[in-house]
């Protein structure tokens, strides 16, 4: 058995209760034993999303679901606004050009956050924007964007608010409803612990009258079939789901519910600047700014001197501790703890104790210790 511990900003490590129902009998997914799980876990979701909208389960990974956000509510007519500032939100630019729609993009240096006023500005200087698109958690950077805050920029204008929180929801502060979110999508194997496979989106009434409007050119993705089917009875999806992880993220789901979505942000929240304060006693250097820090996954600037292989590759190799790498220009550059899912003291304290020791082999004149009892510390304060 491979006993790797992953502290990736995804896929993380699974709970054994939840892997242990996703080894449940399959049933009938047009049955009314299916209806009724499928319908909890929907529930089950909106609970989290904090609204009081129909979320819907996709049978993909979060990026279908970015997908279905846009292709959804706008076409080749329409004017989106993309705050770009690292690879997702780059990806929500390219889904949005990929069906043709017209994109502004709203450029953020990499490890910064966009400021609510930009965005002011932008649709300021154009009244056409239909909608504009965020990435709450930026995982290639380690930067949380100030999505509540931007709301409140948002509820002035028609444009509609679209956020992807796949990497926050379940381990930072998310809420729909109050936060005026008209899209949101998430994914499962982020902080809501579950494998990955399958995504979930939620859409306000005001999303819903633009997707009776918009002819949306996506078959697997149509909203309209999604909303059709969940209103069957039993409920339904239009295609053939993931049964076993609908399963599966439905006890993940119920772990969420026992230990309280507040009690579970705040422990997403005391990881982070745990990590963040290990990080700087090894004398390290974290990318993002700390005024806009993820909770949910740290990035660190790569020591002087040393390579990716030298210390992902040693805490992987000998310490059986995965880490991810930079994406695009940041390759090679920067490395990323995650700590995210069931993650909690002891991981962290294997990390940083493993990580102080492989600076500590690569030649770095450090004490190798440093990192756990800055973590201790912060863990000991609260």
């Amino acid at each position: 058995m491979d006993n790797t511990l992953l502290m990736l900003p995804g896929p993380v490590n699974v709970a054994p209760n939840v892997l242990a129902a996703m080894s449940k009998d399959i049933v009938n997914h047009r049955g009314d034993e299916f209806g009724v799980i499928y319908n909890e876990t929907c529930e089950r979701m909106s609970k989290v999303f904090k609204t009081n909208n129909q979320s819907y389960i996709l049978t993909s990974s979060g990026t279908g679901a970015m997908e279905a956000a846009i292709s959804n509510i706008a076409g080749p007519k329409d004017k989106i606004l993309s705050v770009v500032g690292g690879k997702f939100g780059e990806r929500f630019a390219e889904i949005a050009k990929t069906h043709g729609i017209d994109v502004e993009e709203l450029a953020v240096e990499w490890g910064t956050a966009v400021s609510p006023e930009a965005v002011k500005v932008a649709l300021e200087a154009d009244e056409n924007i239909k909608a504009v698109s965020v990435v709450h958690n930026e995982t290639s950077t380690g930067v949380a964007a100030p999505i509540e805050e931007i709301g409140k920029v948002m509820k002035n204008y028609d444009a509609l608010y679209i956020v992807d929180t796949v990497s926050s929801l379940g381990g930072d502060y998310v809420n729909v409803d109050k936060f005026g979110i008209d899209v949101c999508v998430t994914g499962s194997q982020k902080c809501l612990a579950a494998p990955p496979g399958l995504a979930a989106i939620t859409l306000s009434d005001d999303a819903w009258k633009e997707v009776e409007k918009n002819d949306a050119k996506t078959y697997y993705f149509n909203m309209k079939k999604y909303r059709d089917s969940g209103n069957k009875d039993p409920a339904q999806t239009p295609y053939t789901p993931s049964v076993s992880l609908i399963y599966g993220l439905k006890e993940a789901l119920n772990d969420i519910e026992k230990e309280g979505l507040d009690n579970r942000v705040a422990r997403h929240h005391l990881n982070a600047k745990a990590s963040r304060s290990a990080v700087k006693a090894l004398g390290l250097e974290l990318f993002a700014k700390e005024s806009c820090a993820s909770s949910t996954v740290t990035a660190v600037k790569m020591p002087e001197g040393l390579s990716d292989k030298d210390v992902r590759g040693t805490m992987l190799n000998k310490y059986q501790i995965q880490l991810a790498g930079g994406q695009d220009h940041l390759k090679g550059n920067i490395f990323r703890i995650g700590h995210m899912g069931v993650v909690n003291y002891k991981e962290l304290a294997m990390t940083f104790t493993a990580l102080g020791m492989t600076l500590k082999e690569c030649g770095k004149d450090i004490e190798p210790g440093a990192g756990v009892t800055a973590l201790a510390d912060t863990f000991l304060e609260g």
